[in-house]
């Protein structure tokens, strides 16, 4: 893939530590890219994905999310990754409508 790497955190929701079934439901239906981990009864991911853009990698993560049979209560994004994200010129601003 000719993307760049994304980094951000996934938080499935109704989840308070990360069990070693999620974790290989996680790696197993493509979130070998993430990390699971927990902290104050919050169960996450975090993702360094790579993409065309930072929303498809948001987008994808977040699919295999919930094929691993989650459903995502939010996703945490660093203010220093969105602007690394802005700075390539890869942001959801992509995605506008074109004219046709």
């Amino acid at each position: 893939m000719n993307g760049h790497v994304y980094r951000f955190t996934v938080v499935p929701g109704g989840h308070s530590e990360v069990s070693d079934d999620l974790a290989e439901a996680l790696f197993e239906v493509g979130c070998d890219d993430g990390s699971p981990w927990s902290s104050q009864g919050v169960a996450a991911v975090g993702f360094d994905r790579e993409a065309e853009s930072f929303e498809q990698a948001v987008r994808s993560a977040i699919a295999d999310v919930q094929k691993a049979g989650c459903h995502v209560a939010w996703v945490k994004i660093e203010p220093q990754d969105l602007v690394e994200a802005a700075a390539r010129g890869k942001t959801s601003d992509d995605c506008s409508p074109q004219p046709s």
